[in-house]
């Protein structure tokens, strides 16, 4: 996707464009927000706050960054913002995400795909834990498939610490989950 272009169009008018940019982003940005706001309706309007304020501020985009990276800062800072006027301290308890199970193929059996489910939701438990800045790396690099450059910009960090972030990170996930990487050896 041309992301420039989009953004060209909508300026001069196409709002085509912009619905392009919101469904090419929808699944990454919603599952970042969702996984720290920790409520789908919290998710929900914070999704919609992210896109009227992108939208607000791209006469003023300037793709010195990548639009991915801008596009999860404001993200960022709606979740802090909501987070200091409501005074709701973000969630480690993940309620029901609305997952479903995948469908079975002609190469899987019931017993795969509940397996498969179980071991999803045992990965998203588990990032629940994590601790606030540590599980905001994990899904920007993970699911946004951001830089650690983009992330220190993003968390107003080093790219040092991002990185040491991730790595904490991805340590505790190890310990919590050994257990069941041991199961399915």
């Amino acid at each position: 996707m041309d992301e420039a272009d989009h953004i060209q169009r909508f300026l001069q008018g196409d709002a085509n464009a912009l619905c392009e940019l919101v469904e090419a982003y929808r699944k990454p940005l919603f599952s970042f927000i969702m996984q720290l706001a920790g409520k789908e309706n919290d998710a929900d309007e914070i999704f919609q706050e992210v896109w009227l304020k992108a939208m607000h501020a791209l006469p003023r985009y300037r793709h010195k960054d990548r639009f991915a990276s801008w596009l999860f800062k404001i993200a960022h800072r709606q979740i802090i913002d909501r987070s200091r006027k409501r005074k709701w301290l973000l969630s480690s308890d993940m309620e029901s995400d609305g997952h479903t199970a995948p469908e079975a193929t002609s190469e899987t059996t019931p017993r795969d795909v509940v397996s498969d489910h179980e071991l999803g939701s045992r990965v998203r438990e588990a990032v629940a834990t994590l601790p606030h800045a540590q599980r905001e790396v994990f899904l920007l690099h993970m699911d946004a498939d951001l830089t650690f450059k983009e992330i220190a910009r993003i968390q107003k960090t080093s790219i040092n610490t991002a990185l040491a972030r991730m790595s904490y990170a991805r340590e505790k996930l190890r310990d919590q989950l050994s257990s069941m990487y041991k199961e399915l050896i």
